[in-house]
């Protein structure tokens, strides 16, 4: 009698537990549910976390501070602490920015960003990816809710993610991007996140913000070492490289490449401005390279990382090749 007591003791017990384990986990249909609620409710976030690339021979990190004040004001600063290398996109009501404070150069453009593509940085964008992702994956894990989905990034390697949220807030707590055979290229983890956060006044004014980053990130000495020439890893089919010249200094070189695809790429040491110099451009996009900002414009992308300015020109490449020429670019920059 008592070993059947205990028999009963131990199935209830472990019933019990059962409930209860399921009862602190959403099914995906919940969990989705929420989601949408939190995008409804959401005026603003302040977010901390850290990028690596693994598209080079090794990886690239960076630290990531991001800033968001519903519905359009967007802060967004990367830096590698290596290469003292720093950027950043702003948005306000005057536009988009994209302030590079070693060289005391910002542009300003009119543009959708970040709503035209999926940002891997932004925690509303990734949400967004779940939310409209009919065929994504989903599973509750020990470490969070992980989801499985399509993406819309500007460079078609990034073919899908894995996204994982915490099972208490769920706000996003790491994403991995990954190419068609499941290989990580990027990896964001986000480190402190507050929501519904207060912001200054000028917290996302664009002169403010330049001299703050300035005083962070030195401005680049006169002195130029030799330019180091940066080739491209992916190159469409059927298009080669048929010419490179290199100017008597030694500060620019210039990449024709010819074919099905042809393009140019030119590569100059960039100078720094005596002043903060702003560019306004009416026509203009933000194109997230990975390991640089680049702005998109009538057939062109140009983009500046270490000291050095790249232009990459093509009647022939659409823009998602583009990007993909340029981003592949991060191969020698991780030497």
């Amino acid at each position: 009698m008592n070993n059947l007591k205990k028999i009963v003791s131990l199935f209830v017990m472990s019933l019990l537990i059962l409930v209860l384990a399921a009862c602190g986990s959403k099914s995906q249909k919940d969990v989705v549910s929420d989601l949408n609620d939190m995008l409804d409710e959401m005026s603003g976030y302040k977010a901390e976390a850290t990028m690596t690339l693994q598209t080079g021979e090794k990886p690239l990190s960076y630290n990531i501070d991001i800033w968001h004040k519903k519905p359009s004001f967007y802060k967004v600063s990367l830096k590698n602490p290596e290469k003292d290398q720093s950027q950043m996109i702003l948005r306000n009501s005057e536009g988009v920015f994209v302030l590079t404070p070693a060289l005391n150069k910002s542009f300003r453009f009119q543009s959708e960003w970040p709503e035209n593509s999926s940002q891997v940085y932004l925690m509303e964008s990734l949400i967004s990816d779940i939310i409209n992702d009919d065929d994504r994956t989903f599973k509750s894990g020990e470490k969070g809710y992980v989801f499985n989905t399509k993406t819309n990034y500007q460079n078609k390697n990034l073919y899908q993610q894995e996204i994982t949220l915490d099972k208490e807030n769920l706000l996003p707590t790491s994403v991995k991007v990954m190419d068609k055979d499941l290989k990580v290229l990027v990896e964001v983890k986000f480190k402190k996140k507050k929501m519904n956060a207060k912001f200054d006044d000028g917290a996302f004014d664009m002169e403010k913000n330049m001299q703050g980053a300035k005083l962070e990130v030195p401005t680049m000495a006169k002195e130029q070492q030799e330019l180091t020439v940066v080739y491209p890893e992916f190159v469409p089919a059927g298009t080669t490289l048929f010419n490179q010249t290199a100017s008597k200094k030694g500060d620019q070189a210039i990449l024709s490449y010819t074919g099905d695809h042809s393009f140019t790429i030119i590569q100059r040491q960039a100078e720094v401005a005596p002043a903060s110099k702003m560019l306004t451009m009416r026509k203009g996009e933000v194109v997230n390279l990975g390991y640089a900002i680049g702005i998109m414009k009538d057939k062109t992308l140009t983009w500046s990382v270490g000291g050095v300015e790249y232009y990459l020109a093509s009647n022939d490449l659409s823009e998602e090749q583009m990007v993909s020429v340029a981003s592949s670019m991060t191969m020698m920059q991780g030497k």
